[in-house]
């Protein structure tokens, strides 16, 4: 019989189909049997490319990072022999503005994904594209002008804001039903049986009112970090 000319299995086959079983019933929906089921192959065919379901998961949680747009980061310079740069980009791009397109660019791979966020909210640790993301956005702050130490906070920062928006959804947590908000017991819960068909408008809402205050709180303090340049 003749060799099929693509090998019936492959790392990538075993995340996407590992990414569609998250996406559909959860985390806990992956099994090595689940997978070789829709894949057509052994179970233990499976651990010729991952050792572990663990290490298939975060392969999956490393695709989705591939998706977030890292493109407001290219072209940074190390700044001003102050060490703060205007704009800190060959581009013009200033690090608020690169900061907020990479934001929107995050929550909309993670909105897509929300099952696969508890394991990306473990960290990067030895991800290539979750590594790559946090390397962007420290080199753009450094070169920006943001003390390192600062610098990190700032990464950290904005992985628990976009993550945490994307948990759970704050409108999809009401029921679309009047009687559940009895005004004598929640006075000022009277529509929020409205939320729920509201749902993206609240939740969309609620995530550019959160990062445009972080970001205008962050511009507070580097305005104070030029004020005290070089020192700083």
């Amino acid at each position: 019989m003749a060799r099929p000319r693509k090998p019936l299995l492959s790392r990538d086959r075993i995340v996407a189909a590992a990414g569609v079983l998250v996406d559909e019933e959860g985390l806990e929906a992956v099994s090595t049997r689940r997978l070789a089921a829709a894949l057509g192959v052994s179970g233990p065919s499976l651990y010729n490319h991952f050792r572990t379901k663990d290490a298939i998961l975060e392969a999956v949680a490393d695709a989705v990072s591939a998706k977030v747009d890292l493109s407001m980061f290219d072209g940074w310079s190390d700044g001003g022999s102050d060490g703060v740069s205007d704009s800190g980009s060959d581009t013009g791009k200033d690090w608020r503005g690169a900061l907020y397109d990479w934001a929107h660019s995050y929550r909309e791979a993670l909105a897509d994904h929300p099952n696969i966020v508890p394991v990306l909210a473990r960290g990067p640790g030895r991800r290539p594209a979750g590594l790559r993301l946090a390397d962007a956005v420290f080199g753009a702050m450094t070169a920006a002008g943001w003390p390192p130490a600062q610098a990190t906070r700032i990464g950290a920062l904005m992985r628990y804001f976009i993550l945490g928006s994307a948990v759970a959804s704050f409108a999809g947590g009401f029921v679309d039903d009047e009687t559940a908000y009895d005004p004598a017991d929640y006075p000022h819960l009277g529509q929020a049986h409205l939320l729920a068909e509201r749902r993206r408008e609240v939740d969309e809402g609620a995530f550019e009112t959160g990062l445009t205050a972080l970001l205008d709180g962050l511009a507070l303090q580097y305005e104070a970090l030029r004020a005290g340049a070089p020192g700083a």
